[in-house]
């Protein structure tokens, strides 16, 4: 895949999670209150995605050849950006 597939396959990907889980921010924001309460460190939602994507790279570094991964990881990044894009924009 190359990157034009692979940015275009994120993008499906990223769209498809919306549907199934609402929001970017109100997903990523959800996952946030969670792992705050549970580990007792402020999670902010753009946090969320760069944590995944560590998942993603730690998954990587095992099975680099695993393409769905890659394709993630370019999802999280998009994630994050609009997190980040978010939080500036509604002062949240």
């Amino acid at each position: 895949m190359n990157r034009v597939e692979l940015l275009r396959a994120a993008e499906e990907t990223v769209a498809d999670r919306g549907e199934q889980y609402g929001s970017i921010w109100d997903n990523h924001e959800r996952i946030a209150i969670i792992w705050t309460a549970l580990i007792g460190i402020q999670i902010e939602p753009e946090h969320v995605a760069m944590m995944m994507a560590g998942v993603k790279l730690a998954r990587l570094a095992a099975t680099p050849d695993h393409q769905d991964s890659w394709v993630d990881l370019a999802g999280y990044a998009a994630t994050g950006s609009e997190c980040l894009h978010v939080r500036q924009t509604a002062n949240r």
